[in-house]
C-alpha cells in the first residue's frame, strides 16, 4: 500500500458448539460440517479492519443463522457444486448454500464476509463518509 492509501482487511469464522468451523479440508470434511449445522443455530463471525492513515478502525459482526434440516444426499449435491470449499463453516449463503439456511438474525452481508454496514461505519469514523451519488443529470 502506498502512503495515505485505504486499507480494508475483513475475515470470517463460523461458530458451532463453541467450535470454529473453517474452511473444509476436503469434500468428506464439508459433508461433515454441513450434517453437523442442519437443523441447528450457528454464528457467522465477521472482522474488519480499516487502516487510514497511521490509525486502525476495528469492528466486528456477529450474526446467528439457523440451518433448516436437510437430508445427506442433498449436502452431498451441494458440496459437488465446489462452492463450500472456500468457505468458512462449508456453505456461502449468497449462493446455493441459501438453501440450507432456514433463517438469519443479523447482518446478511456479515456472513457473506464483508457486513457493508460496519464498513460504512469505519469509513465514516475515519473522515470518509459515504454520500449516495447524485442522479445524472441533476
Amino acid at each position: 500500500a502506498v502512503a495515505g492509501d485505504l486499507v480494508l482487511a475483513a475475515d470470517t469464522i463460523v461458530v458451532l458448539d463453541d467450535e470454529l468451523l473453517e474452511k473444509p479440508a476436503d469434500e468428506d470434511d464439508a459433508v461433515r460440517m454441513l450434517l453437523r449445522l442442519q437443523g441447528r443455530t450457528h454464528h457467522v463471525i465477521t472482522a474488519v479492519a480499516l487502516r487510514a492513515t497511521e490509525t486502525v478502525f476495528e469492528a466486528v459482526d456477529v450474526t446467528a443463522v439457523t440451518f433448516r434440516p436437510a437430508r445427506e444426499g442433498m449436502l452431498r449435491a451441494y458440496v459437488r457444486t465446489g462452492e463450500p470449499m472456500d468457505k468458512a463453516g462449508a456453505y456461502g449463503i449468497q449462493g446455493y448454500g441459501a438453501a440450507l439456511v432456514e433463517g438469519i438474525d443479523g447482518d446478511f452481508f456479515g456472513v457473506m464476509g464483508l457486513p457493508i454496514r460496519l464498513v460504512l461505519d469505519l469509513l465514516a469514523e475515519a473522515g470518509f463518509p459515504y454520500a449516495f451519488p447524485a442522479r445524472s443529470g441533476d
